[in-house]
């Protein structure tokens, strides 16, 4: 599955991929991490329809992760699940307004974060009602040669 992680800061990046690493749960597929620094590139992968889960900073400048997650929720066909990083545990209604599915604050806790990522990672499982992410075909038939 592929897992969208946004920041401005590489250092938030970094941290998130090490707590998620390949699969943050036993019972979920593989990562594949997709790093971008910019609001352009997430809502050009969004868009793509081929990110599974998103994770945004939302703390991320110029533009943060909360005002992306509620132009991606408006705006993107099959919006994949978006868990929001937020500063502050005040912050969480915010993150309501922003439609998030997924709140985790900082400081980071590994484990929480990984089970978080691993919760929406079953839910876009979960829509796409084949055990497979919603953007891989469930059956490709055979090609007769």
């Amino acid at each position: 599955m592929r897992v969208l992680v946004y920041s401005d800061d590489a250092g938030t990046r970094e941290k998130v991929r090490l707590a998620i690493g390949r699969r943050p749960a036993a019972d979920v597929p593989l990562v594949d991490i997709v790093e971008c620094a910019t609001q352009p590139a997430v809502i050009k992968l969004l868009d793509a329809g081929d990110i599974d889960v998103a994770i945004l900073d939302g703390e991320a400048v110029p533009a943060g992760g909360m005002g992306i997650s509620r132009q991606a929720k408006d705006e993107v066909h099959n919006c994949p699940p978006i868990l929001l990083l937020i500063a502050r545990r005040d912050d969480r209604w915010l993150a309501n307004w922003s439609r998030a599915d997924a709140v985790v604050a900082q400081p980071l806790d590994p484990v929480v974060l990984a089970e978080a990522v691993a919760d929406l990672m079953r839910r876009r499982l979960s829509v796409s009602g084949t055990g497979v992410p919603a953007h891989v075909p469930a059956h490709v038939p055979a090609q007769n040669h």
